[in-house]
């Protein structure tokens, strides 16, 4: 695991390979339980930007993916509010609405596994630990089998 001057070492470094120079990054580590590995808190008409990674319990085992994961969201950020924008116009903002939910669940789950892939695909070309993490999956398989006795790599 990175220590936190480590991790802004690491943002720096992606920032640069995914060409976010005119972004004004800002890394926060956190350092209290939280129910996330990372997260990306953006302010598009500022430039401004908040990566924030869980030192106290991540979930995930390869910080350096998590940091261009969580990159990523800010590269596809202006498409993501525009889809948003449009679910919104189409669909109307009632999140009860289960048209509305339909389209915006779709629409999360393909960002998600794009974002993971792209994720996945840069870690193996250019992270320092090419091994992606399995993420939820191992603790679905440690759930799955409920034994001590299976080991996974993380």
């Amino acid at each position: 695991m990175m220590n936190p001057e480590e991790m802004q070492n690491c943002m720096q470094k992606w920032q640069g390979i995914l060409r976010l120079q005119d972004w004004d990054l800002h890394f926060l580590p956190v350092e209290v339980e939280w129910r996330k590995t990372g997260d990306i808190k953006i302010d598009d008409a500022n430039h401004n930007a908040v990566l924030m990674l869980n030192v106290c319990n991540p979930k995930r085992s390869n910080t350096e993916e998590v940091i261009i994961h969580e990159l990523l969201h800010l590269k596809l950020w202006q498409m993501d509010q525009m889809i948003e924008g449009l679910i919104n116009l189409v669909y109307g903002t009632d999140e009860a609405d289960s048209k509305r939910e339909f389209a915006y669940t779709q629409f999360m789950l393909a960002l998600e596994s794009t974002v993971e892939d792209l994720a996945k695909s840069f870690t193996y070309l250019a992270a320092e630990e090419k091994e992606s993490a399995l993420g939820r999956l191992h603790q679905e398989i440690i759930n799955e089998i409920q034994t001590d006795h299976y080991q996974i790599k993380q």
